[in-house]
Parts: structure tokens; C-alpha cells; sequence
């Protein structure tokens, strides 16, 4: 029996280890979509929008390592895929995405829902094409399958309803996705030139990224011979940060004043498998290398004495008998006792102080206290993030994924959603601005649906707190931030989910524990402080200048509570 063009394209994905397509169904994806219905090991999942199918896809691929797939209907519904995609390919996630598109012979006639989507992913894609044909497949769909396993990114297959309709040509020229894992090292005399300079410097600090994954046992021998600090990116966070007594946190303005200091006072910064993009927190002085996989990465945000193209592992398995053991371990030593200090001050505001607002800092640290070792956590962008790069503690078996590269609002509960349907038995937690859930509220839908024992984590401030923070940074009075919400725990228990609702600090240690231990899934709901800053490593004086503008003008124009209300907040419970 002649198979559908459809029939082949779902074979090949079966082919290719593909168990998952996330995505909502449309007329233009039906020939696709009832191919799937009858697969023994590919699921449909459906979606409220497809812009939480694509942030899921890519939390997947970023969990497993395999490709992930999703899917959009022709025109709008393809159109929401774009978000998620963007995010997918700026973390380096191995995603394929189906573009539905209009009747073949309709294409070029401003038809009904016409779009391009050639034009509109390439963009975001390291391939996308469109199968006009029978006669393209499979060699299109294993092309397109190829790029994003091999590239570690993102590709797209556009395809109109008919043509999956089509009877496919012979199978011949299937063949299987190839998941090569190639030893990329610089050349000896690049090793030895590296080594050499490395052996003339006392003061040097790792700045290590996502691209460090897998090569944790290498850092630390590094970072114990050279006696260097190591500094990790948000993205490294997940792969550098636990069992590692060189880690000194963060720099960047969402970092801490040791991993600034650390970058800012090296005599040589050692960049691993980062393209970290904030030039203003590059050192000024120091000498800086690069080492990273990708060479069109190298030297793109400041100036190189090296740049080398490289994985981190198999690089500095090769650096590491050519370098000279260090003796003096003051300049570590010294980031080390900084780090520790910054680590007390912050733990003092993670506390639970009767009679005041729940601080976002005690809601992340227990949650880190309690969460188990192998959890996933998603953060929204902003003050999630924050606290969550401050307050979650790694562990070798422990995950952190967010749109961290793309800097999208709303992805934590949909890259939760994706993260929690690779595993059912993984605790997954959530941590949303109470902006972000509200963005892509539809999809706790998905998560009823399907009974994910996801645990979402709403950080309940009624505002977009980090942006209304910046507007004060630069003197503005907060303006269009203000959010008016529900009670999410009561809304959750309408839909059929647990609601956990916690307006003080008391209950919070409680609530916290019960929502870990509810088998299905859980809304967490929790008022936090409203004027909490998440404070940078380093303030310069314009911002110093603008914060001070904007307590004048609310002080002036009569709303004194909230300056007092900050700085109580902020400063004098500190």
C-alpha cells in the first residue's frame, strides 16, 4: 500500500527517536496530525497557544538533549510558534518545527491566512524551507532534522495540507539523523601558547557558561591548579555552580559583588564556553581569552588576546598538563571570603519576619531547601530570574532552564510543561512572575488536561517588579507595572488544580512543603513584598542619581509610604 507524504514525514520522526509533537491542531495539519493519532510511541500534545507548544518543545530538547518537535496550523497558528522558537535556537536547543501551510495552489494569492513562512523563521532557524513536493521527501524533512541535531538549534518545515496528502515517492533515500559528537580541541601550538600565558599571570578568573555542561570535573582541576576563582554565567549556573569550592556566583547586574570583583580585578579573564553579552561588565584592564565551540562567537564582545575554537572538556583535558601548578591562592582566597560575606548578607533577607511581607528571597530559599535533588526549575524572566540565581542551590542532578538568552516574559510554566512530560516522576517547579503566568495563563489548561504534577510558584508582587525597578533606577515613578490579579489559588481550585494561597511569612515554610508533597499539580500563590529591589553587584552614580530623583518626586507628590516602604524593605532590615 502507497503511503501519504504525511505518513512518511510521522515515520521519520519515529525513525529519529521523536516521541512528543507539542503543538494545536488545524485544518492545513490534519493529514500530519492523524498520522500521529495513530503512532504506537509519538503523542500529540495539545496546547492552548502555540507559543507555549514551542517554549515546551525547547525545554524538552534542552532537558533530554534529543530533538524536539512542535507544530502550527497555516498562517496565525504557525505565526505563535515564533517566540518559542526564538528562545529554542538562542539556547543552543535541537528543535524541529512544523509550519502548516496554505492550499499549494493558493500560495502567491493573498488567499485566506497567507503568510511566508520562510521569511518569518529564518530568522530564528539554521534551516527552513518549504516542502512543495512530493518528490522533497524525505531528503527535506532529514536535512531539516540534520541541521537542528547537528547545529544544536533550530529548523523548520513548512508544508501545505495537500501536499502531505500527496502519495509518497519510494523510500529509498531514508536514511537514519546522525548524532555525531566530535572531538573539537585547538591545535597543540594554540594549547602551548594558552599554557604559557596562563603561567605568566597570578591573578586569573574562569568565567564559565552553558557551554562548560559536562566538564565539571575539568574546571575544578583548573581552577585548583591556577588557583582561580570561578565566576559562572546564569546559563553555567545549572553546570558550574555545585560541589565546587572555586565558585564565587555570578557577575553581571543580576550577579553578586564577589563574581563582579572577580572579573573586575583578574589580570587574566578565562572565558569557557560563555559569549556572556554585557560588555560594561567585561574588566577594563585585564587580558581576556576565549574559548568556545563556536568561532563566530569569538571576540563578538571584547577585545581577545585568544580566541579558540573548542568543547570545554576535551580542551582543557589537553590544557591541564601544560600548566604550571600556582602557589599563591590569595587572589582566590580573597574572592572566596567575599563570596561568603555575600552569601550572609543575603541569607539575612531570607528570612520570615512576623508582621512583614513575605520576602521573594525566603520563598526561593526554602524552596531550594526543600525541592528535591534532582528537580527542574523554570524561572520567568526578571525577578524570578533574580531570585533564583541568587537563592537556588545546585546539585549535580538538579536543572535550571529559562529564557535566558531570548529574554521572553511568560516561558516558566510552559518550559515546565515541556520539562514535566520527559519525566512524570521528576519534580518540576515553576517559578513565575505573577506577570509571566498571567501572559500564557491559558496553558495551566494543558497542565489539568494532561494532570502534570507540575508545581507552579507564582510570585504574587502585583506588578511587573523588574521593570518598575528600572524605571526607578533611571528616576521615573513606576507607570503602566501595576497589576490587578486574582486569588490564583482560588482560580486554580475552579479549574481542578490544588491552590495553595500565602499572605504571611509564618505560613509560608508549611505551604511550601505541602505543595512539594501533592502528588498532582499545585498553584502556589504567594504575596510577596511589593518593594523588594534585586540589588546589582556595582552601582554607578547615574543610577544612585536616578533612584534618589524618583523618592524625591514620590515624596513631593505625596506618596511617601512607598519610599519608606522601600527603604524599611531594602536597607534598614538588612
Amino acid at each position: 500500500m502507497t503511503k501519504t507524504v504525511a505518513a512518511q514525514f510521522v515515520e521519520i520522526l519515529e525513525q529519529a527517536g521523536v516521541t512528543a509533537v507539542h503543538g494545536v491542531v488545524g485544518d492545513s495539519l490534519n493529514g500530519i496530525v492523524e498520522e500521529i493519532r495513530q503512532s504506537k510511541t509519538i503523542k500529540w500534545v495539545h496546547y492552548r497557544h502555540e507559543e507555549a507548544a514551542a517554549f515546551a518543545a525547547g525545554a524538552e530538547a534542552q532537558i533530554t538533549g534529543k530533538l524536539a518537535v512542535c507544530a502550527g496550523s497555516c498562517g496565525p497558528g504557525n505565526m505563535h510558534l515564533i517566540n518559542g522558537l526564538y528562545d529554542a535556537h538562542r539556547s543552543n536547543a535541537p528543535v524541529l518545527a512544523i509550519a502548516a501551510h496554505i492550499p499549494s495552489e493558493q500560495i502567491g494569492t493573498a488567499y485566506f491566512q497567507e503568510t511566508r513562512p520562510e521569511s518569518l523563521f529564518r530568522e530564528c532557524s539554521y534551516y527552513c524551507e518549504t516542502i512543495a513536493s512530493a518528490r522533497q521527501m524525505p531528503r527535506v524533512l532529514q536535512i531539516a532534522m540534520q541541521h537542528a541535531v547537528g547545529q544544536s538549534g533550530v529548523a523548520v518545515v513548512s508544508i501545505s495540507g495537500d501536499v502531505a496528502m500527496e502519495k509518497a515517492p519510494s523510500d529509498q533515500l531514508e536514511h537514519q539523523i546522525f548524532h555525531n559528537k566530535p572531538v573539537i580541541r585547538p591545535a597543540d601550538d594554540d594549547l602551548r601558547k594558552l599554557a604559557a600565558l596562563i603561567n605568566q599571570h597570578k591573578k586569573i578568573t574562569l568565567l564559565c557558561g552553558a557551554g562548560c555542561a559536562g566538564a565539571h570535573q575539568e574546571l575544578l582541576s583548573l581552577a585548583a591548579a591556577v588557583k582561580s576563582p570561578i565566576v559562572h554565567a546564569l546559563r553555567g549556573k545549572e553546570h558550574v555552580q555545585y560541589d565546587n569550592p572555586y565558585d564565587v556566583g555570578m557577575t553581571g547586574l543580576i550577579g553578586l559583588t564577589s563574581g563582579y570583583q572577580a572579573v573586575e580585578d583578574c589580570e587574566l579573564l578565562i572565558m569557557l564556553g560563555t559569549d556572556f553579552p554585557y560588555k560594561e561588565w567585561y574588566p577594563p584592564k585585564a587580558k581576556i581569552v576565549q574559548l568556545d565551540i563556536r568561532p563566530e562567537r569569538l571576540g563578538r564582545r571584547c577585545k581577545l588576546e585568544m580566541g579558540l575554537v573548542g568543547s570545554v572538556k576535551e580542551t582543557l583535558e589537553a590544557l591541564l598538563p601544560l600548566i604550571d601548578h600556582a602557589q599563591d591562592s590569595s587572589f582566590l582566597h580573597k574572592s572566596q571570603e567575599r563570596y561568603q560575606d555575600n552569601r550572609k548578607n543575603l541569607m539575612k533577607h531570607a528570612q520570615a519576619v512576623e508582621g512583614e511581607a513575605i520576602h521573594p528571597e525566603y520563598l526561593t530559599r526554602l524552596l531550594s531547601e526543600q525541592a528535591s535533588t534532582n528537580a527542574v526549575f523554570t524561572a520567568d524572566v526578571g525577578t524570578p530570574s533574580v531570585w533564583a540565581a541568587r537563592y537556588i542551590d545546585m546539585t549535580a542532578g538538579r536543572r535550571l532552564i529559562g529564557s535566558f538568552n531570548h529574554g521572553s516574559m511568560a516561558s516558566a510554566m510552559p518550559q515546565a510543561i515541556g520539562a514535566q512530560l520527559t519525566d512524570l516522576n521528576r519534580q518540576v517547579i515553576s517559578l513565575s512572575g505573577d506577570g509571566g503566568f498571567a501572559m500564557m495563563m491559558g496553558d495551566i489548561l494543558t497542565i489539568h488536561q494532561y494532570d502534570l504534577p507540575v508545581k507552579l510558584v507564582i510570585y504574587n508582587n502585583s506588578s511587573l517588579g523588574f521593570v518598575a525597578m528600572e524605571m526607578k533606577v533611571i528616576g521615573m515613578p513606576p507607570f503602566g507595572t501595576d497589576l490587578k490579579n486574582p486569588d490564583f489559588a482560588k482560580m486554580a481550585e475552579a479549574i481542578g488544580i490544588r491552590g495553595i494561597r500565602v499572605e504571611k511569612a509564618e505560613d509560608l515554610e508549611a505551604a511550601v512543603a505541602a505543595a512539594l508533597a501533592h502528588p498532582g499539580p499545585v498553584v502556589l500563590d504567594v504575596v510577596v513584598n511589593q518593594t523588594e529591589l534585586s540589588m546589582p553587584p556595582k552601582i554607578d552614580l547615574e543610577q544612585a542619581k536616578g533612584f534618589g530623583i524618583y523618592m524625591l518626586k514620590q515624596t513631593l507628590k505625596g506618596d511617601g509610604k512607598e519610599v519608606w516602604d522601600t527603604i524599611r524593605s531594602n536597607f534598614l532590615s538588612k
